[in-house]
């Protein structure tokens, strides 16, 4: 029977939870009070304004519910607005704040060195190979 370790989907998911632990952890010493869930929902908003909700949980690859409650947490902390459209009652327009764009933009800064902090060491030819193979695994499990 094949180890765990030998497995490559193992060390891909032990590679992104810890990655994501490492980048929680740091959003919470900087003193940012949001999760790295919140933090890619927003980024989401901004790159796609008009998008529905039900478009915002396939693109953040989270369920419904779950986007639901990050968007209440959003929207109680004063990072997003959520409006009844006003030419579909059943969806709601959602809208990144100012102190959503002020936070975002603070918190990019933290990204882009936890990025750094954990691909350092790794040669650039490496990550586009490790890239292009992980797209290539979306693309096989999505036919």
């Amino acid at each position: 029977m094949e180890k765990l370790e030998n497995i490559v989907f193992y060390a891909m998911d032990r590679a992104i939870r810890s990655y994501r632990q490492y980048a929680q952890q740091q959003l919470k010493k900087n003193d940012f009070a949001m999760t790295i869930d919140q933090w890619l929902v927003i980024k989401c908003l901004i790159e796609n304004p008009d998008v529905t909700q039900v478009e915002l949980s396939e693109r953040v690859f989270k369920d419904n519910a779950s986007v639901t409650r990050i968007l209440g947490l959003l929207v109680k902390a004063k990072f997003v607005k959520r409006r009844v459209s006003k030419t579909d009652r059943r969806r709601f327009e959602l809208t990144v704040t100012e102190h959503g764009l002020q936070t975002i933009e603070a918190v990019d800064q933290l990204v882009i060195k936890n990025r750094a902090y954990a691909l350092e060491g790794i040669d650039p030819e490496e990550i586009a190979i490790a890239r292009k193979v992980m797209m290539a695994i979306t693309e096989n499990c999505s036919r």
